[in-house]
């Protein structure tokens, strides 16, 4: 049970998002209405650090970008594409969360976690949901594209992923979180998931 919202570009969003008891919030450094600047998702990030992990969320990144934000903001993993992988020197003790689009064949070694989303992220395009299910079986999925607090149970109980991720979902316009909609989706989320596992045994009685 692992949730993330990503595309953080205000307080509130973060305040609502550490309320809301997620597991990771995502800081874009893409072409994005998303998009921050490593400073300003260093001063956004700050009151979390510890409670939250802080992910800096790539496409395509060069080498310098990636430096910078190793430099300045210090995340706790690096969100990326897996073609993007060989062609960067990332140092081994930073986490790595993979990304895998639809409609992409999966590489012979599928990573132990990785995020699988839509062709392009941000747009509320949701992904093919049986090839997510089937990633699932192999791997720690966590799924994007396309997840409205409406749509996330029906999606996990679809994929059974490891986790689920969000942002244009939860958004009143692009790029402006809804403190609301965080809330909202990630009390869904934690439903949905509570459902696959089934009720709780009831306690036994103390024998006599």
């Amino acid at each position: 049970m692992w949730v993330k919202i990503c595309g953080m570009t205000t307080g509130e969003a973060v305040e609502a998002a550490l309320a809301a008891q997620v597991d990771a919030i995502g800081f874009v450094f893409a072409a994005s209405s998303r998009r921050v600047s490593a400073t300003a998702a260093s001063a956004l990030a700050a009151p979390v650090r510890g409670r939250i992990h802080c992910i800096a969320v790539t496409q395509h990144p060069s080498q310098q970008l990636v430096d910078e934000l190793l430099e300045e903001f210090h995340p706790d993993a690096l969100q990326i594409d897996m073609e993007d992988l060989s062609g960067l020197r990332l140092p081994q003790s930073l986490a790595l969360l993979p990304v895998l689009r639809a409609g992409r064949a999966p590489p012979e070694r599928i990573p132990p976690r990785l995020l699988f989303e839509g062709p392009v992220s941000g747009v509320g395009q949701s992904c093919d949901w049986t090839a997510a299910r089937n990633l699932a079986r192999r791997a720690e999925l966590i799924l994007a594209g396309g997840l409205t607090q409406s749509t996330v149970a029906a999606a996990i109980s679809e994929v059974r992923p490891f986790g689920v991720d969000v942002s244009s979902g939860v958004e009143d316009r692009p790029g402006i979180k809804s403190p609301e909609k965080i809330m909202g989706f990630a009390a869904a989320a934690r439903a949905a998931f509570r459902a696959l596992r089934g009720p709780r045994a009831p306690d036994e009685e103390p024998s006599s």
